[in-house]
């Protein structure tokens, strides 16, 4: 007897549908997360790389350019974007700013900088989360409904044979196996995810640190910084 899973679930009563038709909408969504997820964290991984290396061996000059190209990177928006504050600050001040204010400003620019980075690379994370711990109970519930669905048949037909009870609970099961389908890729994932991003997160942690002090030496040098200022964020 062949296992056909398309006519177990059309066989099925309407709440096992209507469970089915939930987790199948958690499990396309928790992997399109999954291939846009992995090309994310992959590309920013790359150009992470690509920027720190420039920025540790050419400099701050060197590394606006790079970081342009390297956008993908969350130390590359971090480092564009406090530029663009540090050159909006010296216009709008036109040089009178106090360097004390003006390095804490940029500090905090840094910090809620990094701290958007952080919740973009963590988007769609708690989805994975969810689909991983939530389908498989989910699908349990469908199946709970299905066998109390077959022994109801059970007490209408007036026999427990396996020809009675076999059919109805094959299509009540049909539900748990549904969703630890949607359940186990999305657990591998957000255990393989949650390692990439923890390293990146760490990695962006020591540059924000960096940084800071790259900032605070920069602006307190009174004629290089002036200098350099409008270089900032130019093309």
């Amino acid at each position: 007897m062949s296992f056909d899973l398309i006519d177990l679930i059309m066989q099925a009563g309407l709440i096992v549908k209507l469970v089915l038709l939930v987790l199948l909408v958690f499990s396309v969504s928790s992997l399109t997360i999954i291939v846009v997820k992995w090309w994310e964290l992959r590309a920013a991984d790359q150009d992470s790389e690509a920027f720190l290396e420039v920025y540790r061996r050419e400099g701050i000059a060197e590394a606006f350019d790079a970081a342009r190209h390297l956008d993908r990177s969350p130390l590359a928006v971090v480092f564009l974007t406090t530029g663009s504050e540090l050159q909006a600050a010296r216009e709008r001040d036109a040089g009178d700013c106090s360097r004390d204010s003006l390095v804490t400003q940029l500090e905090r620019s840094i910090a809620w900088n990094a701290t958007a980075q952080v919740r973009r690379l963590e988007r769609g994370m708690p989805f994975l989360a969810t689909t991983g711990s939530a389908t498989p109970f989910i699908g349990l519930f469908g199946t709970v409904v299905g066998i109390i669905a077959a022994f109801q048949s059970i007490g209408e037909a007036g026999q427990a044979s396996l020809a009675v009870v076999g059919p109805g609970i094959a299509e009540a099961l049909v539900a748990t196996a549904v969703g630890l389908l949607a359940a186990i890729p999305a657990t591998i994932a957000y255990n393989a995810f949650g390692g990439r991003i923890d390293g990146l997160l760490a990695m962006l942690e020591r540059f924000t640190n960096q940084f800071e002090e790259d900032v605070d030496r920069m602006v307190r040098s009174s004629a290089p910084t002036a200098a350099a200022a409008p270089v900032v964020g130019q093309d």
